[in-house]
């Protein structure tokens, strides 16, 4: 007597016809399909994802590596920068002093965009205007932002406002060169197709010149992020009233001679920009320009 299953069919594959045959293959070849996209997208993932993680990896092997060969009497293991990053969590100063810096970054570099953006765009249309600010923009890329610090704290105090004026004197003039460059490489006859279709003066820059340097706009962004979380850093360690942030920590541990605490707070300030670059700019510059037929996604 043949095995059957519970609806009575037989168990074994001798019983189907040929319709049952093609059904069971199709719904193999649907299951392969499916499965495509998933190991695709995993295998983009691991991609995306191993270089960074072996980089970290030996970045830390060759720091342990220094600390047991004794390289350095004050170089710390990462396990003991790993214990100072604990305990700031535990006594609850981490993630405020973390939060205070991303957000002063983030407010300042918003304020920047919207400064910079615009600025950026009429040196572009006004040479004259372009004649006279571009040395200065030139000029005030190149400065330290450690130089700024006491420009800003004599002139607003030390307060936050000396902070935020920091990073804008830092961000702005990076955003403005970075679009008047990107703008610059937009080709005329793009520009005078534009015209030609009624793309005049800011519905111009608005429909035609800002999406057409779209890459070199993230570009500028990109800069301008860097310089002024940069210059947010050496204004919270330097700034003379204590501001909680990531800066303070770094000067807390300067002045109490830790290596442990300087190089978990610099470990900090690095993570902030990795992430920012490796979530925010490289995806957007990537879709921006595989949507344009320029580089794979």
């Amino acid at each position: 007597m043949p095995v059957t299953d519970a609806v009575g069919t037989p168990a074994s594959g001798r019983g189907r016809g040929p319709e049952a045959d093609d059904a069971v293959e199709m719904a193999s070849g649907l299951d392969a399909l499916e499965s495509q996209p998933a190991a695709e997208t995993s295998r983009r993932v691991l991609a995306k994802t191993a270089p960074p993680l072996l980089a970290v990896v030996a970045v830390l092997a060759l720091w342990q590596l220094a600390h047991v060969l004794g390289w350095s009497e004050r170089l710390p293991s990462p396990a003991a920068v790993a214990g100072e990053l604990g305990d700031a969590l535990a006594d609850g100063t981490l993630l405020p002093s973390l939060g205070h810096s991303v957000l002063r970054c983030l407010v300042g570099f918003a304020a920047s965009a919207v400064l910079g953006v615009p600025l950026g765009v009429l040196l572009t249309r006004i040479a004259a205007l372009r004649t006279v600010l571009g040395p200065v923009l030139a000029a005030l890329q190149s400065l330290p932002a450690a130089a700024l610090v006491p420009v800003a704290v004599i002139g607003l105090g030390p307060s936050e406002g000396a902070v935020y004026a920091v990073v804008l004197l830092g961000a702005v003039p990076s955003i403005a060169v970075g679009v008047a460059a990107g703008i610059d490489q937009v080709p005329p006859l793009l520009l005078r197709a534009g015209r030609s279709m009624g793309a005049r003066g800011p519905s111009g820059a608005l429909h035609i010149l800002l999406p057409a340097a779209l890459p070199g706009l993230i570009a500028a962004l990109r800069q301008g992020w860097t310089f002024g979380w940069r210059a947010l850093m050496t204004a919270e360690l330097i700034t003379a009233t204590p501001l909680p942030g990531i800066g303070r920590m770094l000067a807390e541990g300067n002045e109490a001679a830790s290596m442990s605490a300087v190089l978990a707070a610099v470990a900090l300030i690095l993570a902030v920009g990795v992430s920012v670059e490796s979530l925010l700019f490289s995806p957007l510059e990537r879709r921006v320009l595989h949507n344009r037929g320029l580089t794979g996604r």
